[in-house]
């Protein structure tokens, strides 16, 4: 699947608005289906141990790689496009009592700026979607990773030709639903860059969950704060907004879109002869 729109303005989108105060008053502290509860379930399922090295990719405000520090007692580095997501997240750091085992940086996911085998783990939630040149990423995620690492993915899944043309436009591709692949291609992605797929498990109702949650909060916000002087929903087209939701939610509701956990494997070299 290729999309009409040049990636580098895919990139900026994506990135000016997962940054923005807007999407952050609709998306509330995890900006991916499941929220925390399945950041912990992938967490488990990466058998993350304390003083493993682990990579959250598109780490939005910080709060995945805030739990894995504070919780499964991993260093971590988070990387993501958007300056003021870094800053917002090396902030919330320093307050959690974290900035000596949590660092963040502004980077590509198709172009991460670390050695060869630099990570036990790498992490990417809700993110690997919106990736223009996904097999580089892809590739990116397995050079980073050491042999033996694991990749933990969760990410929006669709079925080929099941979404109405408004959500594959730009709009789409912000909402995570645009260049979504199904379950299996995932996998194929993952696997033509050396890493094996052990793990693969749907969750479509954290996905149903988090759009119906979206479409609440777009409600509230029309009703009390939309318009009114420093609402972070100021200027925001929410009639706009509403209708995209309610063709998610259709969307949702037919199993042309749903939600998925995938865990992949960077194979042990074999020992020399």
């Amino acid at each position: 699947m290729t999309t009409p729109h040049p990636a580098e303005t895919v990139k900026a989108c994506c990135a000016t608005a997962y940054q923005s105060d807007a999407v952050a008053a609709i998306l509330g502290d995890s900006y991916h289906p499941g929220g925390l509860a399945l950041t912990r379930h992938l967490a488990r399922s990466l058998q993350l141990q304390p003083g493993m090295r682990v990579l959250d990719v598109a780490a939005g405000p910080g709060s995945t790689a805030l739990l894995l520090a504070a919780e499964f007692g991993c260093e971590v580095v988070g990387v993501d496009l958007g300056e003021r997501n870094v800053a917002r997240a090396r902030e919330a750091a320093r307050q959690a009592g974290l900035a000596d085992r949590v660092g963040f940086r502004t980077a590509d996911a198709e172009q991460l700026p670390f050695e060869d085998r630099s990570f036990d783990a790498v992490v990417c939630e809700c993110a690997f979607c919106t990736f223009p040149d996904k097999p580089t990423a892809a590739r990116e995620l397995a050079r980073v990773l050491r042999p033996g690492g694991r990749a933990g993915i969760t990410d929006i899944t669709v079925t080929p030709g099941g979404l109405p043309p408004d959500l594959t436009d730009l709009a789409g591709w912000v909402a995570c639903l645009a260049d979504a692949r199904p379950l299996e291609q995932y996998a194929e992605l993952l696997a033509a860059a050396g890493l094996r797929t052990g793990l693969a498990e749907r969750h479509d109702d954290a996905l149903r969950r988090m759009v119906e949650q979206i479409d609440a909060r777009l409600r509230v916000h029309r009703m009390t704060t939309a318009g009114k002087a420093g609402s972070p929903l100021t200027g925001a087209d929410i009639h706009r907004a509403l209708a995209l939701t309610a063709q998610a939610q259709r969307a949702v509701a037919a199993g042309a879109a749903g939600y998925a956990l995938l865990i992949a494997d960077k194979p042990k070299e074999a020992p020399a002869p």
